[in-house]
């Protein structure tokens, strides 16, 4: 699978269902070339002067499926 098509899915956690946003980074393994985490960009905050949290990190082990529009995963919030 190419990045180009990894970023366009929605990354969905199944504990609450809620709707984490889309793949802006990978974190790669630089020995054996494998994906360790992906990164997905936290909420914004409109009303605290239009700042950004910190991405998300989601480690490759709490994916749990990738389809062909989303990305489900399992991580504590």
């Amino acid at each position: 699978m190419l990045y180009s098509e990894l970023k366009c899915k929605d990354v969905i956690n199944i504990r609450d269902c809620k709707k984490l946003g889309r793949v802006c980074d990978l974190e790669f393994d630089e020995c054996n070339g494998c994906i360790c985490k992906i990164m997905v960009p936290g909420e914004s905050k409109i009303l605290n002067f239009l700042r950004c949290d910190s991405e998300i990190s989601i480690p490759f082990c709490d994916i749990k499926q990738i389809g062909p529009d989303i990305i489900l995963v399992d991580i504590k919030c």
